[in-house]
């Protein structure tokens, strides 16, 4: 409003038209106070604490020395355009943060606890409450259902828009949504470390971090404005006083130089940029945990992939058991199910269920120790002979002669891609079990997706060597290792990252978390419920979809360019502005107008990033 009463009077300045000063003159100064009166305070204030790299500073000096020169419109219509500028910043700012703003929102309050009539805060809930919820209601907080069944709305986390069918024993998270049904649920965590919580406090932080482009814009502003203030100092006074030049005209272009330096299209630039890149990866299901990593994915040429549970669906069915000397299927199952029941291996869960599913009772074991990525060993409490051990054939090698009959058995299955464990007791191998594993639908196009993009896939795997060759197979990819323990993958990706090239790694979050923390970027699948999963990785995608990683490398490249688009803008059309303001060519109006116009491009280009969509090759 007040633009629109200050534009006509600079037009018909102009034009050569002049208002009477006991109108302009109060005029103009009353929106000057108005709407520049925090602007003028800060920037007088920065001079006795040495504040010099304060941009207030740069608009306070141009805002009263076009007053001492008498262009009180000039000066109105300064205040006007910088506070016009630093409302589209924070337009800018705002509109790329609204996936925090939208998290907030979906946040829960109130629970119901079973016996109460009333609701009440979440924060008085704790571990082993019983809560209710109802249908159409927010589950409040994290916990496992143990009563009623209901379709659950996981999107707030997920963002898959395809609700779950959920009964007695599932897990549920705070913030899903009971589309249908009526659920007791007990509460297994309190508010503060509920799954939702996590991801709400990551997006915080994301937004929070630094980028190198945004440090360097940082560490650029608390250098440049001083020097601007010392150009104007010198634009002032040496023409003056070393060529004899008029002060009032070298006073005007450097007032003018003062409003064109005033960088807030450079410094707005980068984070409306990175922020609206956040966003948009929020709403994919994928939590950045700042734009640094960003930055990294853009440079990424290697990505090194788990096998199970990451390439594959990580769903083991159990397809053979073979006993040998002497022992039934039933007992080998009973062995090995009953030491599987203390892991948290992939493969236990499939051997459990399968155990289950043929009524096999599980043997006991004390003493177990478990070497990590090779096998397990204990004391049955059932068999005679009370040893066990239970591996891969590199494992029980180290106890135990295998027969040729048993290693050509596991050879054989092996080479059908599937994965072999051997139990064996005291004295001899008791039986094998083979698992199998099945890509992910999506695996094969994502895989392809990445070589078009000219970026290498390998395998990082614990598993056999036939097995990771098998689906290396399937997925076309050339470079594969198998056999690894934790610090085999930290040791490859070691030698990656120092190649040169950047290199990220993709596991469960859980058994990778080694390699994860060391890879440039480390990308957890599928992490929804994974405490791990959340603290390790840079990048945790929630929706268990391996083709968001595509999306989310592009999505970097694009904010890549989107960044070194901004600054050269910001820029380039700064250095021709400054050139002509300094041979008078430019004047105030022109000037501010520019650096809006600046401004606002670099807002709507950064802000386009957050309904950006990905593309296939």
């Amino acid at each position: 409003m007040a633009l629109i009463v200050v534009i006509p009077f600079e037009i018909a300045s102009l034009l050569g038209f002049h208002a009477p000063l006991w109108i302009e003159v109060p005029l103009f100064v009353a929106i000057i106070l108005l709407f520049g009166r925090t602007v003028l305070i800060d920037g007088i204030k920065s001079i006795p604490q040495l504040r010099f790299s304060n941009i207030n500073l740069l608009m306070t000096i141009a805002v009263i020395g076009a007053m001492y020169l008498g262009e009180f419109e000039e000066a109105a219509i300064i205040i006007l355009l910088f506070a016009l500028g630093e409302k589209l910043e924070e337009f800018g700012f705002e509109k790329s943060k609204q996936s925090i703003a939208s998290l907030l929102k979906k946040q829960p309050k109130l629970a119901l606890l079973k016996g109460h009539s009333k609701k009440v805060d979440i924060s008085e809930v704790k571990v082993g409450d019983i809560v209710i919820v109802k249908q159409g209601e927010q589950i409040p907080l994290d916990g496992v259902i143990v009563k009623g069944r209901g379709f659950i709305d996981e999107s707030s986390i997920t963002g898959e828009p395809l609700a779950k069918d959920k009964a007695e024993g599932a897990i549920v998270y705070a913030a899903t949504i009971n589309t249908n049904g009526y659920l007791e649920i007990k509460v297994t965590k309190v508010a503060s470390d509920s799954t939702f919580s996590k991801i709400l406090e990551l997006t915080k932080k994301a937004l929070e971090e630094k980028t190198s482009s945004g440090q360097f814009i940082e560490l650029f502003a608390k250098y440049y404005t001083p020097l601007v203030v010392v150009a104007f100092v010198l634009l002032t006074t040496v023409p003056v006083l070393v060529f004899g030049q008029t002060f009032g005209l070298w006073f005007g272009r450097a007032i003018t130089l003062l409003v064109i330096a005033c960088p807030c299209a450079l410094v707005i630039s980068t984070p409306v940029s990175i922020f609206s890149a956040l966003g948009n990866a929020s709403k994919k299901g994928a939590i950045i945990k700042g734009g640094k990593y960003i930055e990294e994915l853009a440079k990424v040429k290697t990505i090194a992939f788990d096998k199970t549970r990451t390439l594959t669906t990580g769903e083991l069915e159990v397809t053979d058991v073979i006993p040998f000397n002497g022992f039934s299927k039933e007992e080998v199952i009973a062995c090995v199910a009953g030491m599987e029941s203390y892991s948290e291996h992939p493969l236990a869960k499939g051997i459990l269920t399968h155990a289950k599913e043929t009524n096999v009772s599980l043997h006991k074991f004390t003493n177990l120790k478990f070497s990590q990525g090779k096998g397990i060993s204990g004391d049955c409490m059932v068999c005679t002979s009370k040893h066990h051990c239970l591996g891969n054939l590199k494992f029980i090698s180290q106890e135990h002669s295998v027969p040729k009959n048993v290693e050509g058995e596991i050879d054989k299955l092996e080479k059908e891609g599937k994965t072999v464990i051997i139990s064996a007791e005291k004295k001899s191998v008791k039986g094998i079990v083979a698992l199998s594993d099945t890509l992910r639908p999506e695996s094969k196009e994502v895989i392809q997706q990445l070589k078009k993009q000219g970026i290498q896939a390998i395998i990082l795997s614990g598993d056999n060597k036939s097995a990771v060759n098998h689906f290396s197979k399937e997925l076309q990819i050339k470079e594969y290792y198998a056999e690894l323990l934790p610090e085999g993958k930290v040791e490859l990706i070691d030698k990656l990252s120092k190649g040169g090239s950047g290199t990220a790694m993709v596991g469960d979050g859980v058994n990778d978390a080694p390699a994860l923390a060391k890879a440039n970027v480390g990308i957890a699948l599928g992490a929804i419920g994974s405490d791990s999963a959340i603290e390790t990785a840079n990048i945790v995608i929630l929706n268990n979809d391996l083709s968001t990683i595509n999306h989310l490398i592009q999505l970097s490249k694009k904010c890549k360019t989107k960044i070194k688009t901004n600054i050269a803008l910001a820029v380039g059309i700064k250095l021709v502005i400054l050139a002509t303001a300094a041979i008078g060519f430019t004047n105030l109006a022109l000037a501010i107008f520019a650096d809006v116009g600046v401004t606002v491009i670099v807002v709507i280009n950064g802000l386009k990033l957050f309904n950006y969509k990905s593309i296939k090759k």
